[in-house]
C-alpha cells in the first residue's frame, strides 16, 4: 500500500491552518527559543533524517491516520508548511486507527509509525510504499513509545489488560505463561529487523524483554503504567518513564530499578530522547508544559517551558533541540550543545 503524497489542502483547510500559523508566530515564546514551522496541526512526533526535521502530526481534515512533514534545516526559519507537499497515510481498516508514534531507522531511513492505543506498528520506505511489520500489541500509547537503539533493534512500550485490549488469539502452547488474562500490567518488547523473517512479525507470541516473569494472574497489577521509552547507548540499558513521571532503568537483568520522580504531574503521552552521556531529555505533554534533562545520575534540569503541550523531540546535528509545540502548531527549537 501507498501513503499519499498531497500540495496543501482545500480553501477550508487553508484557512484553518491561516489562522494557526498566525497564533503560532504571534503567541508569547520563553527566552532563549525559536519558531522553525508553523501551520502543522497538532504535531506529535518528531525525527531526524540527516538535514531534513520529519513531523508526523495528525493532519486536519479527519480522513487520514496521519500526515507527515519534511522541513529542510538548511532552509530559513519559520517555514509555513500548511500548503507545502505532505505525505498523508490513510486510514487502512474500519477501526480508523490514528498514529501516535514515529522511530526513524538509522540504516534505512524507514520510518516506524504506531497506533495510538492501538495494535499495529507501519514501515513507510523511502519510496512512500506502506506495510504492516508488528501485530499483536495489545495497547501501544502515543508519544515515545518506539525507539531504535545503538544496535538498530526496535524497542516497543505495551500495556496489557484483558478488560480494554482482548487478544485475538492465543499465543501457542510453549508461551501459555504469556496470556494475557495472565498478566495486567507494562510490556516491553526488543524486536531486531531480521528480514528472513515472514512479515508481520506477531508480537504477542514473543517473550518480552520486560518483565521476563510474572508470576500468575496477580503478575504485574502493582507495576506502573510505562509510558515512553529511550535506549542508552548501545541498547543493553533502557530508560522508560510510568505516568506519574518517575524515570526507571532496566538493565541486562530485566529489573525495574527507579531513578527519579520528575516534578508533581500527570504524565501522560509524552516523549523522551537520549542523549550521548547516558542522560534523557523529557517533554511534559499537555499537564507538564516543560522540557526537562535528566543525568545520568538522576540530577533533573528544567530547560525550557512553560510550553503549551510539548509533544515530540529531535536532536539535530546543528545542536539544537526541536521541540513540538502541539496546541500552538508550531515546532520550536533552542540549543543544547554542552549540556
Amino acid at each position: 500500500m501507498r501513503a499519499v503524497s498531497v500540495r496543501g489542502g482545500g480553501a477550508i483547510l487553508a484557512a484553518a491552518l491561516l489562522f494557526s500559523t498566525a497564533l503560532g508566530r504571534e503567541a508569547s515564546l520563553p527566552d532563549g527559543l525559536e519558531v522553525v514551522v508553523t501551520g502543522v496541526p497538532r504535531p506529535l512526533q518528531l525525527a531526524i533524517d540527516r538535514r531534513t526535521l520529519v513531523v508526523l502530526g495528525p493532519g486536519d481534515r479527519g480522513d487520514s491516520a496521519g500526515e507527515i512533514h519534511r522541513v529542510d534545516l538548511d532552509g530559513a526559519f519559520p517555514v509555513d508548511v500548511s500548503r507545502r507537499p505532505r505525505v498523508r497515510v490513510p486510514f487502512l481498516d474500519a477501526r480508523l486507527a490514528t498514529l501516535g508514534s514515529m522511530a526513524l531507522e538509522p540504516t534505512t531511513h524507514d520510518l516506524f509509525l504506531g497506533e495510538e492505543n492501538g495494535t499495529r506498528v507501519y514501515r513507510l520506505d523511502a519510496d512512500e510504499r506502506l506495510s504492516l511489520y508488528v501485530d499483536g500489541l495489545r495497547r501501544l500509547p502515543g508519544g515515545s513509545a518506539l525507539a531504535f537503539d545503538g544496535a538498530g533493534r526496535l524497542v516497543l512500550l505495551d500495556h496489557a489488560d484483558p478488560l480494554i485490549s482482548p487478544g485475538e488469539e492465543r499465543p501457542p502452547r510453549e508461551l501459555e505463561q504469556f496470556r494475557d488474562e495472565d498478566y495486567r500490567g507494562p510490556l516491553v518488547f526488543r524486536v531486531s529487523l531480521d528480514p528472513t523473517i515472514p512479515l508481520p512479525r506477531r508480537i504477542d507470541r514473543m517473550p518480552p524483554l520486560f518483565p521476563r516473569a510474572w508470576g500468575g494472574r496477580a503478575g504485574g497489577a502493582m507495576l506502573p503504567r510505562l509510558v515512553a521509552v529511550a535506549p542508552i547507548g548501545g541498547g543493553s540499558v533502557l530508560t522508560v518513564v510510568d505516568s506519574g513521571g518517575t524515570l526507571h532503568r532496566v538493565g541486562a537483568d530485566s529489573r525495574l530499578v527507579p531513578v527519579v520522580t520528575l516534578p508533581s504531574g500527570q504524565y501522560l503521552r509524552i516523549n523522551m530522547l537520549a542523549t550521548t552521556d547516558g542522560g534523557v531529555f523529557v517533554s511534559g505533554g499537555f499537564s507538564v508544559g516543560v522540557i526537562f534533562r535528566v543525568s545520568l545520575d538522576g540530577a533533573v534540569t528544567r530547560l525550557a517551558g512553560p510550553l503549551a503541550d510539548p509533544q515530540g523531540l529531535a536532536l539535530g546535528p546543528d545542536g539544537y533541540l526541536y521541540v513540538a509545540e502541539s496546541s500552538l502548531h508550531r515546532i520550536v527549537r533552542f540549543p543544547v550543545a554542552g549540556r
